[in-house]
């Protein structure tokens, strides 16, 4: 239903103007449908009155201007008898219209979106391995636009860049160009690691917008109301993240387009204006800027229950996240000893070292040498991993990003007491992207934080403090470290191993 370009529309000639049949006329406006018949159904039950369907047709016609749709036929019909769906009645010779088949073929075909900026949501990336393939293929389906080899291209919302160099698909002749409605795959000249879910777009165009906060309208089908703060999945294109509904503008009562402010729930069948907080940052566009990456869906307790599309991105300082740490900070009552008498105690300076990294690059080990070498050198310090079996065990009854995110917020909350005590904490983390970091630094901060990364860095540009490749000895690694905690002022200048 959300690539509808055509609907027909039924009202029942004998009962008459619904709330079902408003409802409807206020889905095709809600989603932007132009190509409207409204079919006049159960005419063999009024007798073929004209009358009546002059009537009805009237009544209807002012509630559809009043949403600015216009339908481009009404047709009486009887479905059961068959009249009017293929040929016109002799049992209705007043109407002088086409039949229902007809007006199909009356309908008009959107324009191709080639010529819009280039829109690719990643579905899913493909790794090959055998007989010397070294392809990483990210597969998915051309939205808008269109895509040459050669283009420069970046990942929403990661901002990575990379070019183009082939264009991948299944028994087919090499392809130097894909265009919008295509299903493809890309492959990069560099590597690049991000998750299914982002955009790809042309580094040279209008980009989407990049936010935790957008307005949108929403239509609410679910059994259960809509209501703040409540966790629901988000689904627009590829992308799934947990979402929140943070404040709800106005509510509409789409039968009687009366609008209701001050709600605080938007029940089933009303339309709400309204204000979403993701997870993390998604990237999207505006209705009326792209369809196609501008409507979404929210499903409840694995139902959608929900259809929207996105009006505007919010741009607010105060996420969910700097909110925590702004009444965290206002309401901490502190130690009387204050960092400073700590460090000259502890004869180092507190930190929160982070050692990521890919799955098997032995980033354990090394953050638990780390430890070993500091403790033997009489620093207060202490290591804590993070078990990805322990957050995929927890996932298995909710959502997986929402059990890890709740994980990196616990185990940044512990970095900032750990840390406020003069300590030097160490973890180390697998896969974790540029907003989960920014998030541990943000729950540590005013604190002090390292990043070390092992292995191929798939973070952008000043995240990492230090970049450590697989192969590095681990007393090499250690002494690398030791080097960058001096330099950070963390450890004496005079410290060595």
């Amino acid at each position: 239903a959300a690539r509808a370009e055509a609907a027909i529309l039924v009202i029942d000639a004998k009962e008459g103007i619904r709330e079902n049949s408003k409802r409807h006329g206020y889905m095709m406006s809600f989603l932007g449908i132009k190509n409207v018949t409204v079919c006049i159904n159960k005419m063999d039950l009024v007798n073929y009155s004209q009358t009546v369907f002059e009537k009805i047709k009237t009544e209807y016609l002012e509630f559809l201007e009043e949403i600015n749709l216009t339908p481009r036929n009404f047709i009486p019909i009887s479905a059961f008898n068959g009249d009017n769906l293929v040929s016109l009645s002799t049992k209705m010779p007043w109407y002088k219209g086409m039949p229902v088949l007809d007006s199909l073929d009356d309908f008009k075909k959107a324009a191709p979106r080639h010529a819009q900026d280039f829109r690719f949501p990643v579905q899913d990336i493909y790794k090959f391995t055998e007989e010397g393939d070294e392809r990483r293929i990210f597969a998915g389906r051309v939205e808008a636009g269109t895509i040459k080899v050669g283009d420069e291209v970046v990942f929403l919302p990661s901002q990575k860049t990379s070019r183009v160099s082939s264009i991948e698909g299944f028994n087919v002749d090499p392809q130097k160009e894909a265009f919008a409605g295509q299903s493809t795959g890309v492959c990069l000249d560099t590597q690049v690691y991000i998750r299914p879910g982002e955009i790809l777009c042309k580094a040279s165009e209008r980009r989407p917008h990049v936010s935790r906060k957008f307005k949108a309208n929403i239509f609410w089908m679910g059994k259960q109301p809509l209501v703040k703060n409540k966790t629901y999945k988000l689904k627009v294109t590829t992308q799934q993240v947990p979402v929140i509904l943070a404040e709800i503008v106005n509510v509409l009562d789409a039968s009687e387009l009366s609008s209701i402010s001050n709600k605080q729930q938007v029940d089933r069948h009303d339309v709400g204006e309204c204000i979403f907080e993701t997870l993390k940052p998604i990237a999207f566009d505006e209705i009326h800027s792209l369809a196609e990456t501008g409507r979404f869906v929210i499903v409840d307790d694995y139902e959608i229950s929900g259809g929207g599309i996105i009006l505007a991105p919010v741009f607010d300082e105060q996420s969910s996240i700097n909110e925590r740490v702004r009444k965290r900070e206002f309401n901490w009552q502190r130690s009387s000893i204050t960092l400073d008498k700590r460090a000259q105690k502890y004869d180092h300076k507190s930190a929160f070292i982070i050692i990521t990294g890919q799955v098997d690059t032995g980033k354990q080990k090394i953050a638990r040498a780390l430890e070993e070498e500091l403790f033997k050198q009489g620093k207060n310090t202490y290591f804590l991993g993070v078990s990805n079996e322990l957050m995929v065990q927890e996932a298995v009854a909710g959502d997986k990003v929402l059990a890890k995110h709740q994980h990196l917020q616990q185990l940044g909350e512990l970095a900032r007491i750990i840390t406020d005590a003069g300590l030097i904490f160490i973890t180390s983390i697998t896969d974790i992207d540029d907003y989960e970091l920014e998030m541990l630094k943000s729950l540590n901060r005013p604190n002090k934080t390292l990043v070390i990364n092992v292995g191929e860095n798939s973070f952008t540009a000043g995240k990492v403090d230090l970049i450590l490749p697989i192969s590095e000895e681990i007393a090499a690694a250690i002494s690398k470290i030791v080097q960058l905690l001096v330099q950070s002022v963390v450890l004496d200048p005079e410290y060595t191993i």
